[in-house]
């Protein structure tokens, strides 16, 4: 973090860091994310003197890919509704498209 940095930022710079490491992330790439995360969340709340339009008007991290993203509303995978037939025990699942597999399963 840079010199003068709040405490508050540090805080999160550190639990950012950490997180990052934790899913195997080297060092040096976690440090980027970490501080490239707390320079974006300072920015839309004001605190940065130098905020890009990209960090201050870009949907926020919180409301990216919810329940409106496209992933979500395709429903279930393919596999998932396989494994779902697996249990109801259906006959002929093996052969079976993603939409016969659903409705096999009821959905």
């Amino acid at each position: 973090m840079p010199p003068g940095s709040s405490a508050k930022h540090v805080r999160q710079y550190e639990h950012i860091k950490e997180t990052a490491q934790e899913r195997g992330v080297s060092e040096e790439r976690a440090e980027e994310i970490a501080a490239r995360t707390v320079h974006k969340k300072s920015a839309r709340s004001g605190e940065s003197r130098t905020a890009s339009d990209l960090f201050v008007h870009d949907l926020s991290s919180a409301r990216r890919g919810g329940p409106g993203s496209p992933s979500a509303a395709e429903g279930p995978t393919r596999d998932e509704l396989y494994e779902e037939a697996r249990k109801k025990n259906v006959k002929g699942r093996s052969n079976m498209t993603k939409s016969q597999l659903a409705r096999a399963v009821g959905r």
